[in-house]
């Protein structure tokens, strides 16, 4: 890939995890921006005013990834998942949402392969080979914003 994603939105509760996956993001060098957050309602408002008109997008960059783990407090994965599509937050372009997940249920991941929003499925912990094989898979053809 020879062009970076503009920012990758990382959604788990766990701060360590956090850690973890924006090292190798970082070590990736795949994207200008990094944004993390703990909540599936600090995402759904991070996301409404990334899309807003006249959003600073060096505060708010619209993410073209998404990490978004399934297990929660307060608003697991799939509430936030239900939860987006009722506030319809539309962006500009398509956001690839993937979920990174410690869940070895075979129904979560089924579950994933039902929901549209959902682009891919990977267990914790995010590593450059998951990451490369994620980028190829979803961004390699695609024309990507700067």
């Amino acid at each position: 890939m020879n062009q970076k994603l503009n920012c990758i939105l990382v959604i788990d509760d766990d701060e360590p995890t956090n850690f973890f996956t924006r090292i190798i993001l970082e070590e990736a060098d795949c994207c200008n921006h990094i944004k993390t957050v703990q909540s599936g309602q600090e995402a759904l408002d991070y996301l409404a005013q990334s899309e807003k008109p006249g959003a600073d997008p060096n505060l708010y960059p619209s993410p073209d990834l998404i990490f978004l783990d399934i297990n929660m407090p307060a608003m697991n994965g799939w509430e936030f998942l239900d939860e987006y599509r009722k506030v319809g937050i539309a962006p500009q372009h398509k956001i690839i949402m993937v979920m990174l997940t410690t869940s070895l249920f075979p129904e979560d991941k089924a579950k994933a392969g039902r929901s549209p929003e959902i682009s891919g499925f990977e267990n914790k912990p995010l590593t450059l080979e998951k990451l490369e094989r994620i980028l190829k898979t979803y961004f390699l053809d695609r024309q990507l914003r700067a």
